[in-house]
C-alpha cells in the first residue's frame, strides 16, 4: 500500500467555504464509487481556514493517470469537479488546471 498527500486551497470566502464543507458531508455516490473504483482504499480531507490537505491510501493498481482516466470518462465526477472548482482555487506553483498537487514527505516517525 502506498500513501499520498496533497493540497488545495479554497476561495477565501467564509460563505463559499461552509458550503464546500456541506457538499461534503454528502459526497455523490458516483463520486464515491468512482474514488473506489480507482484503487483508493481510504482517503481523508482536512480543513485548515481555506487550506485542504488530503491523504490517500491506495492499492498496488493505482495510479494518478488511470484515476484521470476514469475521471475524465464519468460524466457524473466531471459534474462534480466543475462545481467544486467553483469552490477551490490552484495552489501556489500548480501547473495550469492542476488542481490537488503532491506534497513531498519531510518526515516520518
Amino acid at each position: 500500500m502506498k500513501r499520498y498527500a496533497l493540497a488545495l486551497d479554497l476561495q477565501d470566502n467564509p460563505d463559499l467555504i461552509k458550503e464546500y464543507d456541506e457538499y461534503h458531508r454528502a459526497v455523490w455516490p458516483d463520486v464515491i464509487n468512482s474514488i473506489r473504483d480507482s484503487g483508493i482504499l481510504s482517503m481523508v480531507i482536512y480543513r485548515f481556514s481555506n487550506r485542504l490537505f488530503m491523504v490517500m491510501d491506495v492499492g498496488d493498481d493505482f495510479s494518478f493517470e488511470k484515476k484521470g482516466e476514469m475521471d475524465a470518462n464519468n460524466e457524473k465526477v466531471q459534474e462534480w469537479e466543475t462545481l467544486m472548482w467553483k469552490y477551490q482555487r490552484a495552489m501556489p506553483g500548480s501547473r495550469p488546471g492542476e488542481k490537488w498537487v503532491i506534497m513531498d514527505k519531510i518526515f516520518e516517525l
